[in-house]
């Protein structure tokens, strides 16, 4: 991986034009956040990968959208808090 990506893909989320997938599943309750990526077909090429690795705690549910935002810490928020 290059060295510019990091600094690239920081700058692309604090100017709110990164790619994040939002997935929500339900029993647990969870919304987690993947990303920030430079490209939605970047994205979507990784999602397969983090959504299996969270189907592996079966959930009731899962749910996912790609979205081209700014986001930060907390990267997952339970119904709790």
């Amino acid at each position: 991986m290059s060295p510019l990506i990091r600094p690239l893909r920081s700058l692309a989320n604090g100017l709110g034009v990164a790619w994040w997938a939002r997935i929500q599943t339900s029993g647990p309750d969870v919304t987690y956040w993947f990303g920030p990526f430079m490209t939605k077909s970047g994205l979507e090429s990784q999602l397969s990968t983090f959504l299996n690795d969270i189907n592996s705690e079966h959930p009731q549910s899962i749910s996912h959208s790609l979205l081209r935002t700014r986001r930060g810490e907390p990267l997952t928020i339970t119904s709790e808090g």
